[in-house]
């Protein structure tokens, strides 16, 4: 699919509809996948493979303000942020060519190494099996063992945008999605304060989650501005590692696409797609069945009212247990 994906950029950059590619390059190990733009002179660069985890969608909110049109490589999640930020105005698609390229998930390297394989110099793809050559040997990993978390929680194989497709995607989707947020409202809320305080305890403020996530997409973020009194690298106190991630995960409520990337760049391994999660359940069990991206121009139900809305002041019931 790589070789079809090049040979396809470079007939649409030859033809000029196009002067600059969105795609994926090799970074620091053969198995870093980290999105990069080509041109005619490096798009032999471009690599796709079961490495290709990162979200490209929200590159795209600079770049298409740029002169001239960009081709845009999209996974099937990536094409539901891009819908979601054309339906907010982010980007402009008249200047993007989207393609939407097949998936049959992607690999998770820290659960490789979770499998107790050390000093890994290179990991290759062979069907349903990865190979991984160390310093102290050579194993074999099923493929399906160590996708990414996102993966196993997938919305489909199906694009929801792309003026054309290459490549054929995969289900990887295993169980209910809302299982663990559903862990989460059976607990008391003292045990569920402690869940969270332990897991944001741990929270270094690399602002990774902020930067990767395409529904963050403020010029100016209010952790940024110092007219705000909330502006700080670092939190000051317990308060403060409460407040950057609540706050974050009320601003992209109804808009995350839930696309995991959130989770997967955590350098501390903070469940954070779960905050989000959490809204998603409430919004389809209070408002009725909503998925963000699902088609540009969509209004989500926080944006609409309705006579039948869910008032305030009403305890949901969940499980027979009001929570």
């Amino acid at each position: 699919m790589q070789r079809m994906m090049i040979d396809r950029a470079k007939e649409l950059l030859a033809s000029g509809q196009v002067n600059r590619v969105l795609g994926w390059e090799q970074g620091e190990h053969s198995w870093d996948r980290t999105p990069a733009f080509f041109d005619e002179g490096n798009i032999e660069n471009l690599k796709y493979d079961g490495f290709c985890g990162p979200n490209v969608s929200k590159y795209l909110v600079g770049e298409a303000a740029k002169d001239g049109a960009v081709l845009a490589f999209l996974k099937p999640c990536d094409s539901w942020s891009f819908n979601q930020l054309a339906t907010e105005h982010r980007i402009n698609t008249e200047k993007i060519y989207a393609i939407g390229v097949g998936c049959r998930g992607k690999i998770d390297v820290e659960k490789v190494r979770a499998k107790g394989i050390k000093g890994i110099l290179d990991i290759a793809e062979d069907g349903d099996t990865l190979k991984v050559h160390t310093l102290y040997g050579d194993s074999t990993v099923e493929r399906r063992e160590v996708l990414l978390d996102k993966c196993l929680s997938c919305k489909g194989k199906e694009h929801k945008a792309g003026a054309e497709f290459i490549g054929e995607s995969e289900e990887t989707s295993v169980g209910d999605k809302f299982e663990l947020v559903a862990k989460l409202e059976a607990m008391t809320p003292d045990e569920r304060f402690a869940f969270w305080r332990s897991e944001l305890s741990k929270c270094i403020r690399c602002n990774a989650c902020r930067n990767v996530c395409p529904a963050c997409s403020c010029i100016k973020c209010v952790f940024d501005n110092p007219h705000t009194g909330v502006q700080n690298k670092a939190a000051a106190d317990d308060f403060e590692e409460n407040l950057f991630h609540i706050i974050r995960a009320f601003h992209v409520a109804g808009r995350c696409t839930d696309c995991g990337e959130c989770s997967r760049v955590c350098p501390q391994g903070i469940p954070l797609h779960l905050l989000n999660r959490k809204f998603i359940k409430d919004i389809d069990e209070l408002y009725g069945e909503y998925r963000a991206g699902a088609e540009i121009g969509q209004r989500h139900p926080l944006e609409n009212f309705d006579k039948g809305d869910c008032e305030p002041s009403i305890v949901h019931e969940r499980g027979g247990s009001a929570q």
